[in-house]
């Protein structure tokens, strides 16, 4: 999995400050400068005072600002399963690679044998791995083994059954029907920093799937480093909380 951080919003912090000083302030905000604008707020610098008032605003669920700046990211190589899950919040925009129109008709399927092409998941390689709703703990090395060998050759025979459909003239949107749910994907999605922080409620929690839990820490952080105080505030006093940001 690789994740990029492709277009932002630039100065995210001081759009969300603006955004929130406007509903208390008697002038109009774009004919301030940003200092005038933050002057009543509590601090002795401008980023003390944006600091002071981002926090605030997330201490008191006051999240309408910080619907204000967007970030789009590039997300390579996460199983459609993944796919399936981030794509059920609403408020995010999303571009995936088609199955429609990219087929996998030249790949090898001794490659996937070999971890390419298709997500292979912990449990399938490490006998120690227990997952959510598993029915046994962890298991011997035999068993594990046994495990990655039927999860191998599932999958590239899988592969090899696309492929001898579209020998046999089936368009790759109906002989796709056959690859597997952990097919590797790529996808780029944006959203708002409100958004993000409800993504990461519900997605970086100890009971979401492992994939979707590195996808999620991978763009917190990106976003910490695009967006520091909110973040920073956010991992300290609001994560693993379901605090249910969604508008």
């Amino acid at each position: 999995m690789e994740v990029e951080l492709l277009e932002a919003t630039d100065d995210p912090e001081r759009l969300i400050c603006k955004g929130a000083r406007n509903d208390y302030m008697e002038a109009y905000v774009g004919d301030l400068s940003f200092e005038e604008i933050m002057d009543t707020v509590e601090g002795e610098t401008t980023a003390d005072k944006m600091e002071t008032l981002i926090g605030h605003l997330l201490d008191h669920g006051h999240f309408g600002p910080f619907e204000h700046p967007q970030a789009t990211f590039a997300v390579k190589g996460i199983s459609r399963s993944c796919m399936a899950q981030i794509t059920r919040h609403r408020h995010v925009s999303f571009d995936v690679r088609s199955m429609r129109y990219v087929s996998f008709d030249d790949v090898d399927p001794d490659d996937v044998r070999a971890g390419e092409m298709v997500v292979t998941p912990p449990s399938a390689t490490d006998p120690d791995w227990v997952g959510r709703n598993q029915q046994s703990g962890a298991v011997g090395e035999e068993t594990a083994e046994k495990r990655e060998e039927v999860f191998q050759e599932a999958v590239a025979d899988a592969v090899e059954s696309y492929q001898e459909l579209l020998d046999l003239g089936m368009p790759p949107e109906d002989a796709r029907f056959v690859l597997p749910i952990g097919t590797e994907v790529n996808m780029v999605m944006s959203m708002n920093v409100r958004m993000l922080m409800h993504v990461a409620d519900m997605r970086a929690a100890a009971d979401a799937q492992w994939e979707i839990r590195e996808l999620t820490e991978r763009v917190l952080d990106l976003a910490s480093e695009w967006c520091p105080i909110t973040f920073e505030y956010y991992e300290e006093h609001m994560k693993n909380r379901k605090n249910r940001l969604a508008p």
